[in-house]
């Protein structure tokens, strides 16, 4: 589907291009000396459609750079969140590992049943006969 969809825009673009490119193709000259119209010091004589299109993709680059510049506020603000969440990480694993280990070295043992008096009768067995 992307590539049918690549390929809906692509086509026309550069079929636009093209026709563009051909309407547009004498030459002029563009000058880059403000004082000095007639001989000017710094010129370049290009095709028109060539000079347009150069234009445009100044345009777009300038206003991606723009774009960047404005947004460092946040590219700052994201990457000060990282890292807070990968210390905030590493100290919930430490603590889950601290966790995880025993408080005393010592196993908790259970207290031995009592065999006399226990209302079992002897030998660990219940009025049934069957062992505890």
């Amino acid at each position: 589907m992307r590539k049918f969809l690549t390929g809906l825009v692509l086509i026309p673009l550069g079929v636009i291009f093209v026709v563009f490119a051909v309407a547009n193709r004498h030459f002029v000259t563009v000058s880059f000396d403000p004082f000095n119209s007639s001989d000017p010091s710094v010129a370049f004589t290009l095709p028109l459609f060539v000079v347009i299109i150069a234009v445009a993709i100044l345009g777009v680059v300038a206003g991606g750079l723009a774009t960047w510049f404005r947004q460092r506020h946040w590219r700052r603000a994201a990457r000060q969140h990282e890292a807070d969440a990968r210390t905030a990480r590493a100290q919930l694993a430490d603590w889950r590992s601290s966790a995880m280990k025993p408080a005393r070295s010592d196993p908790q043992r259970l207290p031995a049943p009592a065999r006399e008096g226990s209302g079992y009768g002897a030998g660990g067995r219940d009025k049934y006969g069957a062992t505890l």
